[in-house]
C-alpha cells in the first residue's frame, strides 16, 4: 500500500518544472484496496506537486464493475465511473484526466463488439481502448494478474479474434504481461498488425519468486524479448512499473524510499536502451500511480525520467513525456 508518510523521507522537487507532461497510466479506486484509497483528490495532489502534467490517461483497474447484470458488461461501470471523474476534472484546475482506458473481455471473440460499444458510449468522448491482462508465470511466488488469465492468453483463437474486433474500432490494446511472455505480444502483432499494442511497463521485467536476485539475467533475458517488438511497427513501450514491488526491491534502501539518482542507477540503462531499441516516437513514460508508490514518489519518479533522457535532444525529450502519449491516445 502508498504510505505518503513513508514516501515524504525522500522529497524532490521537480526539475525542469516548465516541461510538459502527459502521465500515461494511473489507476483510481474509490474504495480501499491493496493499493490504499485513490481518488481524483489524491491524483492531483501528486500530478501537481512540482512536475508540469498537464493530462492524464486511465488505466483499467477494476474500479466501480457493475454488481449485476450481464458478466461480460459488468467492467462498462468502470468507464461510468472515472468518467464522472475526469468530468470533474475539467472543470477543476489542474491536469485533466483525457482519456479512458478499461476492461472488456476479448475471448469473447466477435461478441466482444457489444461491450466495446457500451464502453465508448459510456465515456462520452474519452473512450481509447481496453487492457486484458495476460500477466501469469508457473511461479505460485509471483503474482497473477488481476483478472486470473489463462496461460497463452494472447495466442488463444478466441483472443485474437477478439483483438481483431478492437482494431476494427480503433480502438488500442494494453498488453500486461511479463517478460518471459513477450513472445506472446510479438505474435499477437503479426495476427492482428493492424491493432494498436501499448506494451505496459517495460514489459515486465520480474524479480521475485524464481526471478529474484537475478537482475542483470533478468534485464537480459528482458532484451531478448523486447527486440523482435521492435520490428513491429504496431507496438509501443510503456516506460515505468519500476516502482512495483514484483520487479524486486533489493536496490531499494531498507528505512528510506529511493531518490531519483539511485532510481536512475538501478533502471536508467534500461530505460535508455528502450529509447534507443523503440525510438523516442514508440515510447513514453508512465508514472503507475499509485501502484509504484508502493516504493517511490511521484515526484521522485519523474525527475528519475528526466535525468534518464536528459541527454537526448528537445525533440525527442518532448516525444517522450507527451508527444507518444498523445498520439497514442488520440489527445
Amino acid at each position: 500500500m502508498m504510505d505518503r508518510r513513508w514516501l515524504a523521507r525522500t522529497e524532490e522537487a521537480a526539475i525542469e518544472p516548465e516541461l510538459e507532461i502527459v502521465d500515461p497510466h494511473h489507476h483510481m479506486w474509490d474504495t480501499e484496496t491493496r493499493y490504499g484509497r485513490y481518488e481524483l483528490e489524491d491524483l492531483r495532489l501528486d500530478t501537481g506537486a512540482g512536475h508540469n502534467v498537464v493530462e492524464t490517461v486511465f488505466i483499467d483497474c477494476g474500479a466501480n464493475y457493475r454488481a449485476d447484470g450481464p458478466e461480460p458488461m459488468r467492467p462498462v461501470g468502470e468507464t461510468d465511473y472515472i468518467r464522472g471523474r475526469a468530468e470533474r476534472s475539467d472543470r477543476t484546475p489542474g491536469a485533466r484526466i483525457a482519456a479512458i482506458v478499461s476492461h472488456a473481455d476479448l475471448t469473447l471473440g466477435d461478441a466482444v463488439a457489444e461491450v466495446l460499444d457500451a464502453h465508448v458510449a459510456a465515456a462520452d468522448g474519452r473512450f481509447r481502448g481496453i487492457r486484458h491482462a495476460g500477466a501469469r508465470v508457473d511461479d505460485p511466488d509471483v503474482p497473477t494478474s488481476r483478472v486470473q488469465p489463462p496461460g497463452g492468453l494472447y495466442q488463444s483463437e478466441a483472443f485474437v479474434e477478439g483483438a481483431a474486433v478492437l482494431a476494427s474500432k480503433g480502438l488500442s490494446f494494453e498488453a500486461w504481461q511479463y517478460h518471459p511472455q513477450l513472445g506472446e505480444v510479438a505474435r499477437l502483432a503479426a495476427d492482428v498488425p493492424e491493432l494498436a499494442i501499448v506494451v505496459n511497463h517495460l514489459g515486465g521485467p520480474l524479480g521475485v519468486g524464481r526471478f529474484a536476485d537475478r537482475r542483470e539475467e533478468v534485464f537480459s533475458d528482458l532484451r531478448r524479448g523486447l527486440e523482435p517488438l521492435a520490428d513491429h511497427r504496431n507496438i509501443v513501450v510503456k516506460l515505468g512499473g519500476v516502482g512495483m514491488t514484483r520487479f524486486g526491491t533489493e536496490w531499494l534502501q531498507p528505512d528510506r524510499p529511493p531518490d531519483s539518482d539511485r532510481v536512475v542507477r538501478t533502471w536508467g540503462d534500461l530505460i535508455r536502451w528502450c529509447i534507443d531499441t523503440f525510438g523516442p516516437s514508440r515510447c513514453m513514460f508512465e508514472s503507475n500511480y499509485p501502484v509504484d508508490g508502493e516504493t517511490t514518489a511521484y515526484n521522485v519518479l519523474w525527475n528519475a525520467f528526466k535525468k534518464i533522457s536528459a541527454d537526448y535532444p528537445p525533440g525527442d525529450r518532448a516525444e517522450l513525456f507527451a508527444g507518444t502519449a498523445r498520439r497514442v491516445y488520440r489527445l
